[in-house]
C-alpha cells in the first residue's frame, strides 16, 4: 500500500502537510482530525479506506502537526472551511469529509456553506452542531492544561490517561512523540498553536454554535454521526437539534468508546465509516 507526504498550500499560505494514497482516480475521501490531534490518528481507517477503493487524503490541520501555525492566528471556520477546499480541489472526483469534533465542525460549515461544493458525503465524528457542555469543558481543560509542558514523556501518558481511562494504557508512550515536540526550554509540548483558543471564537465549540446552526440548513448530502458509547460530547438534546435541521442524518454508536472514537476501537469505527460509504458514496 504506497501512501506518500506532500504538503497543499492554503490560500494564505500556509503548508498543510498530508498523507495522501489510493488510486487517484478513485472518489476522495479527506480525514480531519480533532482539535489537540494530528492526521496520524487516522492512520487505521486511511489504510482500510484505501483497501475499500478510494482515495485518502489525511491532513493536518493548520496550527497542529507538521502543518504550518497560522502567524496571525486565523483559525476561524471560514479558514479552516477554506482550506478542505483546496485539498478538495486536488482531485477532479467528488469527495466525502470525515471530521471528529474540529474537524467535524469545519467539514460540516464547508458543506453547508458551499466552500465545498464537490463533497457527496459527510460523516461527523463525536460532534454534533451543540455540544453538550460536560464534554466541551472536559476538552477545553485538557487542552488548556500543562502550559508549561512535560519533563517526560511518561507525563504525558499520564495526562492523556487522565483525560481518557477508557483506553488502555500503552506499555511503550512513544507513539505520543507524533503529537509533541523538544522545544528550547528542554520540555515536551503538545504540537498545536495554543492561540487556537484564545482566538474569538475558539476553535472549539460551543464558540462556533450559531454559525454551525446556520449552516447546517445547506446541508443535504447523506450524513452519518458516529457516536462514542461514552461520548460526553453528544446528548439526547443535541442530537435531536441535529436530526431535525439535517433530517438525513443517521446515528452509528460505537460501544465502549471515548470522545477519541477512532484511536479507542478503531475496527468498530471503520466498520461504521465503510457501511456508510459503501451505501452513500461507493467507490467503485
Amino acid at each position: 500500500m504506497k501512501i506518500s507526504t506532500r504538503p497543499f498550500q492554503t490560500r494564505d499560505g500556509l503548508s498543510l502537510v498530508a498523507d495522501v494514497g489510493g488510486a487517484e482516480n478513485a472518489p476522495t475521501v479527506i480525514l480531519a482530525h480533532g482539535g489537540g490531534q494530528t492526521r496520524h490518528s487516522w492512520s487505521g481507517a486511511m489504510e482500510r479506506l484505501i483497501q475499500e477503493g478510494y482515495h485518502v487524503i489525511n491532513f493536518d490541520a493548520r496550527g497542529h502537526g507538521e502543518s504550518d501555525w497560522a502567524p496571525d492566528g486565523n483559525y476561524s471556520l471560514d479558514a479552516q472551511a477554506s482550506d478542505l477546499a483546496v485539498l478538495a480541489s486536488a482531485t477532479s472526483r467528488p469527495v466525502a469529509l470525515v471530521g471528529a469534533s474540529m474537524g467535524g465542525a469545519s467539514s460540516l460549515y464547508a458543506v453547508g456553506t458551499g466552500i465545498v461544493s464537490t463533497a457527496r458525503a459527510l460523516i461527523l465524528v463525536d460532534i454534533v452542531l451543540r455540544p453538550a457542555a460536560a464534554g466541551v469543558e472536559k476538552i477545553t481543560r485538557f487542552m488548556t492544561a500543562n502550559p508549561g509542558g512535560f519533563a517526560t514523556l511518561e507525563e504525558a501518558a499520564d495526562a492523556v490517561a487522565a483525560y481518557n481511562p477508557l483506553r488502555p494504557r500503552p506499555s511503550n508512550p512513544a507513539g505520543l512523540m507524533k503529537n509533541l515536540r523538544l522545544r528550547e526550554d528542554g520540555r515536551l509540548h503538545w504540537h498545536w498553536d495554543p492561540r487556537m483558543l484564545t482566538v474569538n471564537p475558539s476553535t472549539e465549540p460551543p464558540a462556533r454554535t450559531e454559525a454551525l446552526l446556520e449552516a447546517s440548513r445547506g446541508v443535504t448530502v447523506p450524513t452519518l454521526i458516529i457516536r462514542a458509547g461514552q461520548s460526553d460530547v453528544i446528548d439526547e438534546d443535541g442530537l435531536a437539534e441535529m436530526r431535525d435541521l439535517v433530517p438525513q442524518t443517521e446515528v452509528f454508536d460505537v460501544p465502549g468508546a471515548g470522545h477519541m472514537v477512532a484511536g479507542d476501537k478503531n475496527d468498530a469505527f471503520n466498520a461504521g465509516v465503510t457501511s456508510f460509504l459503501r451505501q452513500h458514496f461507493p467507490s467503485a
